[in-house]
């Protein structure tokens, strides 16, 4: 038969759409082409798979071979086609059965050698040769991130002379049996580890509790940093669910999946001189940027007025819809951005603002300019604002082990109330919408007035009312409590006298 299919995938965002590769000998001058909107790594692959072949020792058609890449109008990138273009041409020839590649699903890249090399974004691949009812042929190394898919027979491969012995029946292949991956401890360091800063600690941890975004204001070496590294560590264990859908955003990007970050949740801490392509992804294919790549994670961003504006401003989207679209002329790709914000940044420019010893020479002008680089409907996304303030020398020293709580102890404390949280509405309370709000965040008369009041006085938006609302109920998810109290809407309120500070200075 001069005619062979097999099957493949091609990356889209996080999708995986289905390729055919249908391979075709017919008389003429030897020649071998490859059509289908195939960019140069694909082009590419005529020299890697006629390398391959050779040095495997099978006869190289000399005929004229047409491989095409279907659909035609899907862009196609990367060597991922590699084995499937080389088997398709082996069956093409009549060199092994063409009816058995019908079971499975090729993405592998070969070296001239023969020997099969892994490639990037395996997992979405994965995902939907399960719904297709395929197998899945891979190389070793990308076989542990593709078994991550419980439902889809992986075969895990090291050269082509073993998947071609497994399609003539001659050496079966065995599906791949991974060795379930364990969830090692978060290593960023404990929050035991930071003296003082109570106040800091426990909005720490109500951030944790209802996954708010957190912004912190200090001089240089208050901690701002350290508390940020430990809030990983107080989050709730990743669900599966949530670890599948963080790994397959990682397995698409250039870094790839990290078996050893199972579970944890992502922290991501972009410099401040990254531009808006870096933050939220794109490029002529579209990659997934920071705040993809910190989904169901934390999102820090230290030293906040030193981003460009423009940059901050492409996080208001995400920050607000949990996702991101790009869209260019030729395809659109859309990622998810559930993530939790975490900023820090000085009070002014050389960030000794109000010190005592009245080491700060920053003019009002400064000051306001400075702090002017952050805009209101930013801030307006920053459920938790907190000042953290130089910690006295003698707490350092004498600070008491009894009040030094480990992670392990606030994660338990985040856990419980976070389980109210997904008990109630299955979502914590930071993504609560409107109508959620009002329904579980009912104030007494006394209460309302004094919301009321403190709107007034702050000068902040609806957005700001529904969002001090949402910390007071976690708030009262840490405490037990089943209605939002006087002191649990005043902490709150706490929380949110520096953002009109902030843009009016």
């Amino acid at each position: 038969m001069s005619l062979a299919i097999a099957y493949s995938r091609a990356q889209a965002g996080l999708d995986a759409p289905l390729v055919t590769v249908e391979a075709h000998l017919s008389n003429g001058l030897p020649a071998f082409s490859i059509v289908g909107l195939p960019e140069t790594a694909v082009k590419e692959s005529r020299e890697r798979v006629r390398g391959a072949l050779l040095n495997c020792h099978f006869e190289f058609p000399a005929r004229r071979i047409t491989v095409n890449l279907a659909p035609a109008d899907l862009p196609k990138e990367g060597g991922r086609f590699d084995l499937a273009i080389a088997l398709g041409i082996l069956a093409a020839s009549g060199q092994i059965s063409s009816p058995a590649l019908r079971a499975y699903e090729f993405a592998s890249e070969l070296a001239l050698s023969g020997k099969v090399r892994s490639i990037r974004g395996v997992l979405p691949a994965a995902l939907q040769t399960a719904k297709a009812g395929r197998s899945l042929v891979v190389a070793e190394e990308n076989a542990p991130e593709a078994a991550l898919v419980s439902t889809v027979e992986v075969l895990a491969v090291s050269h082509l002379l073993e998947i071609c012995q497994h399609l003539r029946g001659e050496s079966r292949l065995t599906p791949f049996t991974p060795n379930p991956l364990k969830v090692v401890a978060d290593k960023r360091g404990d929050i035991a580890d930071i003296r003082g800063q109570y106040h800091a600690k426990r909005a720490l941890e109500v951030a944790a509790a209802g996954a708010h975004n957190l912004l912190m204001i200090g001089p240089p070496g208050t901690g701002k940093t350290m508390l940020a590294s430990r809030l990983p560590g107080i989050l709730p264990e990743m669900a599966e669910a949530e670890a599948l859908e963080s790994a397959t955003v990682q397995s698409i990007s250039s870094q790839g999946f990290n078996s050893s970050r199972w579970r944890q949740r992502p922290f991501r801490t972009p410099h401040h001189t990254a531009s808006g392509v870096a933050l939220v992804g794109g490029g002529g294919q579209p990659r997934p940027g920071e705040v993809s790549l910190a989904h169901h994670g934390v999102l820090f961003l230290d030293e906040l007025p030193e981003f460009e504006r423009r940059v901050l401003e492409v996080l208001r989207e995400p920050l607000e819809s949990g996702r991101i679209v790009i869209s260019r002329a030729a395809q659109q790709a859309e990622f998810p951005a559930r993530v939790q914000l975490v900023a820090a940044m000085n009070p002014c420019p050389c960030g000794y603002l109000g010190d005592s010893k009245g080491r700060c020479r920053c003019t009002i002008e400064q000051v306001q300019r400075y702090r002017a680089r952050i805009s209101g409907p930013l801030l307006d996304r920053i459920d938790i604002q907190i000042e953290v303030p130089p910690v006295p020398l003698h707490q350092l020293r004498t600070e008491s082990e009894s009040r030094m709580e480990t992670s392990c102890q606030v994660r338990t404390r985040v856990e419980a109330a976070r389980e109210r949280q997904l008990a109630r509405f299955g979502q914590p309370n930071s993504r609560l919408g409107n109508r959620e709000v009002e329904q579980i965040c009912r104030l007494g008369e006394k209460n309302y007035q004094l919301l009321e009041r403190a709107l007034e006085q702050l000068g902040l938006s609806a957005r700001a009312y529904h969002r001090i609302l949402k910390v007071a109920r976690t708030i009262a998810d840490l405490e037990g409590s089943e209605t939002i109290r006087t002191p649990h809407l005043s902490e709150a309120i706490g929380y949110r006298r520096l953002d009109r500070s902030l843009a009016k200075s």
